[in-house]
């Protein structure tokens, strides 16, 4: 079985690292494989991390709040960072951009009757896919069930490239290390 991309994801945010930029460009060229890189989106108001972020052939960069009310309550950011700033600093990239930016849209109890908004976000940003999620690992959060996830879905209607947790389909995943795989995973 093959690699389909070098991801860099993980428990603390890649946008985070210097040498960001280098780094792709390293395992583009040793491995041979697209690169992905999964962000909060926290950093996205930087230019530097930006520009960065055009070496990856696809980022998935995290919206889960249409206000700043919202933002603040779900994502309960460690840094100073405002929400419109990030909409903004994210559709800057998508202008600047060539390769896949997905948007993923955690939804939770919280934020589940604000689809609508969320839905004119992703339209805005222009994205090529959008993943409506709810948490399925553990953590202090209960996931949406099906029928709200596909209550949500109809908020996204227009709106093309839309995947949802419920109907992706879920490939085997087998950890190289199996041991420091069940070290990293959450206690809840």
């Amino acid at each position: 079985m093959a690699a389909d991309y070098a991801t860099f994801s993980g428990v603390g945010e890649p946008t985070l690292a210097s040498n960001l930029g280098e780094a792709i460009s390293t395992v583009k060229s040793v491995l041979e494989l697209p690169v992905a890189v999964l962000t909060n989106s926290s950093l996205m108001n930087r230019e530097d991390v930006r520009h960065e972020l055009t070496l990856a052939d696809v980022v998935v960069a995290k919206v889960d709040a249409s206000n700043e009310e919202l933002f603040r309550q779900i994502n309960r950011p460690a840094i100073e960072c405002a929400l419109d700033a990030i909409l903004e600093a994210l559709r800057l990239f998508r202008k600047e951009y060539q390769g896949k930016l997905a948007l993923q849209m955690m939804f939770v109890e919280t934020n589940k009757g604000y689809a609508l908004e969320m839905a004119k976000i992703a339209k805005r940003l222009s994205s090529d896919e959008v993943q409506i999620n709810t948490p399925l690992r553990p953590c202090a959060v209960q996931p949406l069930p099906p029928e709200d996830i596909s209550g949500i879905l109809g908020a996204f209607s227009d709106i093309r490239g839309v995947v949802t947790v419920y109907e992706a389909p879920r490939l085997e995943v087998i950890p190289l290390n199996q041991e420091e795989t069940l070290l990293r995973r959450p206690t809840v």
